[in-house]
């Protein structure tokens, strides 16, 4: 999104929230079983 001034704005949270979710989506496609269990995911998140 660029506003009239030509500065590009940038939301913080959201591209955190990006990072968050494609770490999970590498993390998923590495894994061999179905599902990531619950203490994965925690360990994939609480791993930044």
């Amino acid at each position: 999104m660029t506003p009239a001034g030509g500065t590009t704005v940038q939301d913080h949270v959201a591209l955190a929230e990006i990072e968050l979710c494609g770490e999970l989506i590498i993390a998923a496609s590495a894994a061999h079983e179905d599902r990531l269990s619950q203490d994965r995911i925690d360990e994939v998140l609480m791993g930044r």
